[in-house]
């Protein structure tokens, strides 16, 4: 499926308003489970209209979820120390990565991490950028450039009138629904728990259900709040201050925006990149949370044993529960 116009500039949109009514680093991204989920479902019922109206009905049931009042209090309860936990296990397996990947792609990512150890050497708040830096020159000298064709490049944005069927609502709309909610929303919100940011579910949830309305119509499958990438602009990395973080969050928002219009340039720059190279530059932005995220969450012993499980569970991998799909669909 097509990245679109719409999700980056609702994300982005989203980020600014947010951050800014909320004075705290709230950032959104698109349903990263919800795209490979949609990527193993295969042709739609109703073709691509069938599945541009489950994503409207997507985005309808993420705005009424926002109006359920006990929502907020249930993940109000979720202990700080176990939100910092689930973070750093998930992150584990994102820092591990350029490690395992290593052996297949030695030189293209020893130089990622080789400069990444260099910029922390003597300034510390340049690593990502060399990091990146890096993999931009290991890209070139690859050639991954010379394999993107002018026709990925060029953006483009098309319209699609929804069909609403019971079959793609069933096998798509519901699933695309709970794995948006369990997998990105309610750990976003634990995620910016973990550094003390208590972040109501009623607003961003009533935002992003009616931007994936809106974004439907462009093939746009669904936003929500940022999950794994959240980290980034709600971490120490950030700022040091953990009240002037929230510019972080408007920052984000500002280059989603800026990046819409070339959204379909970087998808295709991405596609190309030597495997494991991107990988290695965001487990370098992410060593550092990481690292807090462990910290913090095995400081307390009260609750120590249950966030050593929390970790270890959350960084396995391992998938416990999962959406079935009608076969065929």
């Amino acid at each position: 499926m097509k990245r679109s116009y719409p999700e980056p500039m609702t994300m982005g949109l989203g980020c600014i308003v947010c951050s800014l009514r909320t004075r705290m680093p709230v950032t959104m991204a698109w349903s990263t489970p919800g795209a490979a989920l949609l990527a193993t479902t295969g042709a739609a019922a109703g073709g691509f209209a069938g599945a541009v109206g489950a994503f409207a009905v997507c985005g309808v049931l993420l705005a009424l979820c926002g109006a359920v009042p006990w929502l907020e209090k249930l993940v109000e309860r979720i202990p700080a120390a176990l939100a910092s936990a689930m973070l750093a296990g998930i992150l584990l397996t994102i820092c591990a990565k350029p490690f395992i990947d290593l052996p297949r792609a030695p030189w293209q990512i020893g130089c990622v991490l080789l400069a990444s150890l260099v910029a922390t050497a003597f300034a510390r708040r340049w690593a990502v950028l060399a990091a990146l830096a890096a993999a931009l020159v290991v890209m070139g000298v690859d050639g991954a450039f010379s394999r993107t064709g002018a026709t990925t490049l060029a953006p483009h944005l098309e319209f699609v009138t929804p069909h609403l069927d019971a079959t793609a609502m069933v096998a798509i709309a519901l699933p695309l629904f709970l794995v948006t909610m369990t997998s990105q929303n309610l750990p976003g919100v634990a995620v910016l728990a973990s550094f003390g940011y208590r972040l109501g579910l009623r607003k961003p949830l009533l935002y992003t259900g009616a931007a994936g309305v809106a974004g439907s119509v462009a093939g746009a499958h669904a936003i929500n709040l940022a999950a794994i990438s959240a980290a980034l602009a709600a971490g120490p990395e950030a700022h040091p201050h953990r009240d002037r973080r929230w510019i972080a969050g408007v920052a984000c928002g500002v280059v989603y925006v800026a990046l819409a219009p070339a959204s379909a340039a970087v998808v295709a720059v991405a596609l190309v990149a030597p495997q494991g190279l991107l990988a290695a530059v965001a487990a370098v932005a992410l060593f550092g949370t990481f690292a807090a995220a462990a910290a913090s969450a095995l400081e307390p012993v009260a609750t120590r044993e249950a966030a050593a499980v929390t970790l270890v569970v959350a960084g396995s991998g391992v998938t416990l529960v999962a959406s079935a799909l009608p076969s065929g669909v």
